[in-house]
């Protein structure tokens, strides 16, 4: 398990790639040694964060493409930030692909709800780690819900 102890708080170390260069790679138009990557320690598991967020070097370093600019809701009030695309994650065994919400100024990483609940990790405060969850038998975290018949009276 790829988590560490410190004070209360559950940190983790995940390898971040581009995507989008993962796939021109696989095609043969840049070797593999060319598809950017990074590995971040002591990433913050938030869960009262929504998604993945990297700080604006981290992107760079990585140069994932912008797909769009929203509003946030931070601790100081609302103000506009910036959405990135093809953030593929590599974390507890587990990986995904996901948009990442750029950090003001040279901030600390920090991975949200949306990646943890996508890669089936929960964290675990007790044991300040994450937990892997099942995908495997009944226990699995993945689930579907099909709805066959709705009736409204």
């Amino acid at each position: 398990m790829s988590t560490t102890k410190e004070m209360g708080k559950v940190l983790t170390t995940l390898t971040i790639t581009n995507r989008a260069d993962e796939i021109i790679a696989k095609r043969g138009i840049i070797p593999q040694e060319e598809v950017r990557s990074i590995r971040l320690n002591n990433v913050l598991v938030d869960t009262g964060a929504t998604t993945l967020c990297l700080p604006p070097d981290a992107i760079a370093t990585l140069g994932l493409e912008l797909l769009k600019e929203v509003y946030v809701t931070t601790a100081t009030g609302l103000s506009k930030a910036r959405i990135f695309q093809d953030a593929k994650l590599y974390l507890c065994g587990r990986e995904g692909t996901f948009e990442c919400l750029e950090l003001p100024g040279g901030r600390d990483a920090l991975i949200g709800v949306i990646p943890l609940e996508a890669l089936g990790l929960e964290p675990d405060l007790r044991n300040q780690t994450l937990k892997v969850l099942p995908d495997e038998s009944v226990d699995t975290y993945l689930t579907i819900l099909f709805i066959d018949d709705i009736r409204f009276l």
